[in-house]
C-alpha cells in the first residue's frame, strides 16, 4: 500500500490558497476574536450554543470567500490584488471584532475609539436592513411619511 504524497497536498494548497499574504495573521485575529468573545458572553452571561456555532460557521464562510477571491485571481491572472484585499477587509473586521469584545469584558480602550465602537454598535446592520427590505417591514410607514409630505 502506496502513501499519500504530499506534492497532491501541496498542490490543493496553492490552488485553494496560493500565496495569500497575511491569511495567518487573519487566522490568529479569528481566534483571537473567538477567545474574547467566548470571555465576553461568559462576562454578560449569555453563552449560548447556537450563538457561538453561527460564528463559527461565519469564520468558516470567510475562508471559502477568500478561496473564492485567490480561484479569481488566478483565472483573471491578477496576481493575488483580488484576495490580498479580501484579506485584509477580513483583518480589518477582525480587528474591530476584538476590539469591540475587549471594550465590552472592561478592558481599557482608548475613549476615542469606544465612543466610535459605540455610534456603530447602535446603527442598524446591514443584515438587518436586509431582512427588513426583504420582509416589507416598516412599509406602511414608509409610506405614511411619503403621503404626509406630498400634502
Amino acid at each position: 500500500m502506496e502513501g499519500v504524497s504530499l506534492q497532491y497536498l501541496e498542490v490543493a494548497r496553492l490552488y485553494l490558497f496560493g500565496d495569500v499574504k497575511f491569511l495567518h495573521l487573519l487566522l490568529l485575529l479569528s481566534g483571537l476574536d473567538i477567545l474574547t468573545g467566548l470571555v465576553k458572553a461568559w462576562k454578560n452571561k449569555n453563552l449560548w450554543t447556537r450563538k457561538s456555532l453561527f460564528g463559527y460557521a461565519r469564520k468558516l464562510m470567510i475562508l471559502v470567500v477568500i478561496i473564492l477571491a485567490n480561484v479569481i485571481d488566478q483565472i483573471l491572472n491578477l496576481n493575488g490584488a483580488v484576495t490580498y484585499a479580501t484579506v485584509l477587509f477580513y483583518i480589518a473586521n477582525e480587528g474591530l471584532s476584538i476590539l469591540e469584545n475587549l471594550a465590552e469584558i472592561g478592558v481599557l480602550v482608548p475613549a476615542n475609539l469606544a465612543e466610535k465602537l459605540k455610534v456603530i454598535e447602535s446603527e442598524k446592520s446591514f443584515a438587518e436592513e436586509v431582512q427588513n427590505e426583504l420582509t416589507g417591514q416598516n412599509v406602511d410607514e414608509e409610506l405614511r411619511k411619503k403621503a404626509s409630505g406630498n400634502r
